[in-house]
Formats: structure tokens, sequence, C-alpha cells
């Protein structure tokens, strides 16, 4: 269950049926200058909501308001310039990754969001229902739903697509906060048949670029680490990257009994990240070794 309320110019997403958690919808790309007049209003909307949860802006770490927190993470990468990047930030073998695509013929360049780059946007969404061991959950969407969701926060967005032969073989969206200081990738996905070229890595680095030129601090990866599994091989290519994990307060008030209690509980974390380590990666191998045995899947290197 999931609805939408704007609330002092900001868009709140609220989910859940027993316990009604709201945030900042795309809280990873936008964040609230005023937590407490969004606080103050949601109280008095005439919806229920048990508790509110938000993350604070980069690059504060040191938590700044009065409320419960507990420790969130992002991959972040600071951006001076593109050079500094390319030859301090990554090393050799990143540096050696991102220059293959272009060896092989890909080129890059700044989209427009029109029908052609939806069109290869929906072609890449549905070349295989499983990415990195997981069910991919834009495969089997339809046109229109795709050009839906990739619509949204247009006016702060970047495309950047990677083409081969005039086709769209990969794309990055990147999503700057209101104060066009930090980037978010919201999306970074290439075609698998396509991996020998490397375009992903190739598409980092025309996204640092696009952060630099427009005088963009940071570029975030979306979190370095999810609940308790540390290291992936998406971590590792985020590092390689240059990405770096930082630690940074998330917020969790209680705006109900049923909110406060929950919170003491535990209840607003996902029953998943209850579950030792041990047994979540058991869990994932099987389960990525089950779609490559029934779905006869390639291997996708990052």
């Amino acid at each position: 269950m999931s609805e939408r309320v704007n609330i002092c110019g900001s868009d709140i997403k609220v989910q859940g049926r027993f316990l009604r958690i709201a945030r900042a919808d795309g809280e990873k790309y936008k964040f609230l200058d005023d937590p407490e007049a969004v606080l103050k209003e949601l109280r008095t909307c005439g919806r229920r909501v048990d508790l509110f949860t938000f993350i604070q802006r980069l690059p504060e770490t040191a938590p700044k308001y009065p409320y419960p927190w507990e420790w969130d993470n992002l991959a972040v990468l600071p951006v001076s310039t593109f050079d500094q990047w390319w030859t301090k930030q990554i090393g050799f073998k990143a540096r050696n990754k991102a220059k293959q695509a272009e060896k092989r013929g890909v080129t890059f360049r700044e989209a427009p969001f029109d029908d052609p780059l939806v069109q290869g946007i929906w072609a890449i969404y549905n070349e295989s229902p499983v990415r990195q061991g997981r069910r991919f959950p834009h495969f089997g969407k339809d046109v229109e739903t795709v050009r839906r969701e990739e619509a949204t926060f247009l006016d702060s967005s970047i495309f950047v697509g990677a083409f081969l032969d005039g086709s769209l073989i990969g794309f990055v969206k990147l999503v700057m906060d209101d104060t066009r200081t930090q980037a978010g990738l919201m999306n970074i996905v290439s075609l698998i048949q396509h991996r020998d070229k490397a375009p992903t890595n190739a598409l980092i680095a025309h996204a640092v670029r696009a952060c630099a030129d427009r005088g963009i601090r940071y570029l975030v990866y979306s979190n370095f680490a999810y609940g308790k599994k540390q290291t992936s091989t998406l971590s590792d290519f985020k590092e390689r990257n240059g990405f770096q994990r930082v630690d940074l307060p998330r917020y969790y008030v209680p705006l109900t009994h049923i909110g406060s209690l929950a919170y003491q509980l535990g209840l607003h974390r996902r029953f998943v990240d209850r579950l030792p380590e041990p047994l979540l990666a058991r869990v994932r191998e099987l389960r990525k070794a089950w779609y490559q045995r029934v779905l006869h899947l390639a291997a996708e290197a990052p």
C-alpha cells in the first residue's frame, strides 16, 4: 500500500498497511531543508503516518537534528575536475576499462528525453529477467510504463547514452539535488550482450565528466553496503571507480503510538536485515544458481 502527498512543497511517499512509514519521494536525490515544518504538517494532514524517516544531506555527516537516528550509508565520489578523478582517484585497471568501450566503437553523449531514448531504455530493460543474480524489476514493462517512470525529476535530470552503430546499448540517469551540489545515479544499465565492451565503466566516466562540467561536488551511487551485506561485486565495482563509503545519520521520527512502539521493537527495519549474513549469503548463492540453471543466463560482469 503506497500513496503520495505534497507537504511543504515536497512530495512525500507513505508506504505500509499496518505500519505507515513516510519519506521524501526520491530521498537519495531530494532532501529536506526544514524537516520540522514537514513533521508539523504531517501531524495535521489528515492521513495516518506512524513514522517519518529522512537522511541527512552531504557533506554534513555528524547528526544535526534532535530526533532518533541510526547510521545509513552512501557510495560517494567527491568531484573536483575530471582529470583529478581520471589521474588520482582511480587506478590503472579502472582507466583501461573505461577506455575499452570507445576503442570498440561505442560513442557517448548526453541525450534528450525523447522517444528514441525511451525505446532504447525499454529494449535494455527487456533483455534479461535477471541481473546481478536477482530478478530485474524493470523486465517485462511496456514502453509507456518505462516512459512514465524515467520521466521522474526531469527538470533536474541528466541522461547519458552509450551508442553502438546508432543504437543505445547503455545509459545513465543522473538526478541533481535542489542545491545542485550532488547528483545521484538513479539508473545505470547496459546490455549484457555488450559486456565485453565495458560500456558501464565508460558511463561512470561520462557521469563524472557531467558533474565536473556543472560544478557538482558529489556523485552518489546509492548505498555502498546494503544491510548486513558489507561487500559484493557491486561494492567492489564502486570502489574501483573511486566511490567511498560515507556514513550519514538516518532519522526516524515517531508520529503515533504505533510508530513509537514499532521503532522501539525495530519493526521499521526489513525482516531480511534481522537474519544472519551467512544464511543470507547462502540464499543468494542458491538463488543465482537456480536462475542460471533454469533461465540459462550468461554471467554478468560489472
